[in-house]
């Protein structure tokens, strides 16, 4: 059994994020996954953070409902839950389908405290419906139902607002999480290559910047079983919007150390928190020429 993380105190801890290349065998992607998150607690990290898909990575809709289990009698969620519980750490699993009616998914997130409870379920919001070109077409919402709640949890350091990929595009969710006493955000994804390298990076400093958090995104990286490409480069952002920690497009743990303070000074600093403002919105038209010449 590994001790919690010697760093760990009411305002300073240390974080891990998996990096995965879940495939298409769900035993086989809990097994990975739970020796990477044994490598991060190895390493003293006392909140650990998995990607979206954690489970399974399936395009086919055949096989993803032959695949995807209920919550209850969940196998992967038993496991990950007695992982918890062993190693004595906040777990949180980044997302993973769980089957929610006949033909219907939700992409939820589970957070587990250290005892092995379930602290926190988040169902992602924000569908992944999109088309890139040259065939590369995503329909999230074909499968999966869309969750309606945003969600915070208590950790031992501050609150965890939760959010999933996609999400990673709307700032409103991110602020309204900050608003709601965010301290950490977290963003675990599977970000497709294209998107990846065009935006990633951009988008995870901005909402930290925004927000002034801690911001904790663990990803999928490199070519999977069915043929999908995932960005990877697992990041770990100040509230000042620095890369603390960053992984490339292998598996592996990424580990940063977090100072609860610096939210603190950097708040103290730019109180945009605080400084929001009602306004309306004017549309303004274009005078006529002949009336301007009069």
């Amino acid at each position: 059994m590994t001790s919690p993380s010697k760093t760990a105190s009411k305002t300073v801890f240390r974080a891990a994020l998996v990096q995965m290349r879940a495939g298409r065998d769900v035993a086989r992607n809990v097994s990975d996954a739970l020796a990477l998150v044994g490598e991060a607690a190895a390493q003293q990290a006392s909140y650990v953070q998995t990607p979206e898909c954690t489970t399974l990575m399936e395009v086919d809709t055949e096989r993803l409902m032959a695949e995807t289990k209920p919550e209850a009698g969940n196998t992967a969620l038993a496991a990950f839950s007695q992982a918890a519980a062993d190693k004595k750490i906040w777990l949180h699993i980044g997302s993973m389908a769980v089957k929610v009616g006949e033909r219907r998914l939700a992409n939820r997130s589970y957070l587990f405290a250290p005892n092995g409870d379930v602290s926190a379920r988040y169902d992602k919001i924000h569908m992944f419906d999109v088309d890139l070109g040259k065939g590369e077409v995503y329909s999230e919402s074909v499968n999966y139902q869309a969750g309606s709640n945003a969600v915070i949890s208590e950790l031992p350091w501050g609150r965890l607002g939760l959010t999933i990929c996609y999400d990673l595009r709307f700032p409103a969710l991110h602020r309204a999480l900050a608003k709601a006493g965010a301290s950490f955000i977290a963003g675990p994804a599977a970000f497709t290559r294209i998107t990846g390298e065009a935006h990633w990076h951009t988008l995870l400093r901005a909402r930290a910047i925004e927000t002034e958090t801690f911001v904790l995104a663990a990803a999928q990286g490199g070519r999977h079983e069915n043929g999908r490409e995932t960005f990877g480069h697992s990041l770990i952002i100040s509230p000042w919007g620095e890369i603390i920690g960053e992984g490339g497009t292998d598996p592996g743990v990424v580990i940063g150390d977090i100072d609860t303070h610096r939210i603190d000074e950097v708040r103290r600093k730019i109180p945009s928190l605080t400084h929001d403002r009602i306004f309306d919105i004017v549309e303004e038209r274009r005078p006529q020429l002949e009336t301007i010449r009069k």
